[in-house]
């Protein structure tokens, strides 16, 4: 059967935001756009010709052929797909509905077709890394200080008289060119995998070897097929996977038969490639079989030591770039996936680095300090970091720079004058948790590593352009209050709802969740 070709919208070209007219967008509903929607907003706030020479510079312009997508178009697209916190799919849709996505990519009318097919984003990802996004990220930081520019001079005098009468009574005192205040931390950002076990990471293995024998078993070349077990090796493992209460003697021994059913078939499969002059394997099948051997051998390693912990461990085969990062929190201790280090000043966030390896952020805070420099030109007045950052080095480091930390000194309590409120690194954590309850940054969706690295810098591209666009509460939220809003009118109407509130008192419930 004959695939029905996907129409897509028109690619327009690109045209510099300066020149179109919000009262030229033509609209099929005969009215003209609302200028407070927080996309229209948006739209004007950012520097689109910017943007666009980043991602010039990164893509480059075709010289034969069909001219590219609109930049506007790319870079808008996956703009809506963080700030909304939506699948690549549900991103097209969500652009071909909606008449103000449309005008923020640059439209001249509304159109019914999608702007491209959502399989596009996957090439999209891998052209663009994390650098690219990093340098879109310090272009749009601008928007937030021009548009609070007044507020945020007032707000740091007040806050350099009151520290400098802080100050006073501390032997530190700080430099006079250091301006800001830093706040620093780190935190996980787990990939979107099934919890890794021994013996589940031993059965996948197995099945990926058992796929592979059939794949290089030849009968014109090879006289026998090699035994591979499947069934027994299958069944043994669904035994011991399937108990609700597994004691440590019945794992170790499913674990060892795994072993066993998965060193064989790795024998098995060198044996079957040197009857080739050629390996016949493709790339994929190839590195799943790299990557499977190097898993055995940890595998063996652990099992004969009798541990759990191996340097490099790989806890996901077909994402084999993931680690386990050691947090120590009381829900996970263990997280599988990126680990991050961002920096918050005056409400925007900045990354600063990005590893897939455990690092120890305390141990790089002079390079953070240091980036902080290369974008404002001065050093951070006042720096804000938690335990592991306040070593003796570091606290060295900073009196040397004329810079103030503000965490727990050291020596007893009651000999210092001056305590940190706790609450004054709040923000960096709410940070972390509006990137993960409200824009996925819990989960990370991506398969490939570097496509997982522009999804994390993406999520940060959307923290800081929820402000300006005017979206400040996180999506899950609106439709909490929508939802209990909904309720509250269905129960007035009911007549349920005169036993608990005057009506009086309803009535101002009522109004004040549906203006809000």
């Amino acid at each position: 059967m004959k695939k029905r070709r996907k129409s897509c919208a028109f690619n327009p070209r690109y045209e510099s935001p300066s020149q179109g007219v919000l009262a030229g967008f033509e609209t099929p509903f005969e009215r003209e756009l609302d200028p407070e929607n927080r996309w229209i907003v948006l739209a004007h706030l950012i520097s689109w010709d910017e943007l666009a020479g980043i991602y010039r510079k990164q893509v480059g312009i075709p010289k034969t052929g069909r001219e590219g997508l609109n930049p506007r178009i790319i870079i808008g697209s996956l703009i809506i797909k963080y700030l909304c916190h939506l699948d690549d799919r549900e991103t097209v849709d969500r652009i071909s509905e909606n008449v103000y996505m449309q005008y923020f990519l640059g439209y001249s009318g509304f159109v019914n077709e999608k702007p491209f097919d959502a399989s596009l984003f996957v090439e999209i990802r891998k052209r663009l890394g994390i650098e690219v996004i990093n340098a879109m990220n310090e272009k749009i930081i601008s928007l937030k200080t021009q548009m609070n520019a007044g507020k945020d001079r007032q707000a740091s005098h007040k806050e350099d008289v009151a520290s400098d009468k802080e100050e006073d009574s501390t032997p530190q005192q700080p430099n006079v060119g250091n301006r800001g205040r830093l706040l620093m931390d780190a935190t996980a950002c787990p990939q979107d995998i099934a919890y890794p076990t021994d013996l589940d990471l031993l059965s996948q293995g197995r099945e990926v070897t058992e796929q592979l024998i059939d794949i290089l078993y030849n009968p014109g070349i090879h006289s026998q097929k090699p035994r591979t077990y499947r069934k027994v090796a299958g069944k043994g493992y669904l035994q011991t996977a399937q108990k609700k209460n597994k004691s440590k003697k019945v794992i170790r021994r499913a674990v060892g038969a795994q072993l066993g059913y998965l060193g064989r078939n790795i024998r098995s499969i060198h044996k079957l490639l040197d009857s080739y002059d050629k390996i016949p394997l493709k790339y994929k099948y190839l590195r799943c079989f790299w990557i499977v051997q190097t898993l055995y051998d940890q595998q063996l390693q652990m099992f004969g030591n009798r541990t759990h912990t191996i340097e490099d461990r790989i806890v996901s085969i077909h994402q084999a770039h993931v680690r386990p990062i050691v947090r120590g929190k009381s829900r996970a201790k263990v997280e599988f996936g990126a680990k991050i280090h961002v920096s918050v000043i005056d409400g925007i966030s900045f990354l600063d680095e990005l590893s897939w390896d455990a690092f120890n952020e305390g141990s790089q805070m002079e390079s953070y300090l240091e980036k902080y420099r290369k974008r404002f030109g001065f050093y951070p007045r006042e720096v804000l970091a938690d335990q592991i950052y306040c070593t003796r080095a570091n606290r060295r480091m900073l009196q040397e720079k004329g810079i103030v930390l503000k965490a727990k000194p050291l020596g007893r309590p009651s000999a210092v004058t001056i305590h940190v409120s706790p609450g004054e690194r709040n923000p960096i954590e709410g940070k972390f948790g509006q990137a993960k309850t409200g824009y996925g940054l819990n989960r990370i969706k991506a398969r490939l590593k570097d496509t997982g690295e522009l999804w994390i810098a993406g999520i940060i591209l959307a923290l800081n352009l929820v402000k300006p666009a005017g979206a400040a509460l996180p999506c899950l939220i609106q439709k909490w209050v929508v939802s209990f809003s909904a309720r509250i009118v269905e129960l007035f109407h009911a007549g349920i709802a005169y036993r608990f509130y005057p009506l009086t008192e309803l009535r101002t419930k009522i109004t004040c969740s549906t203006e809000g």
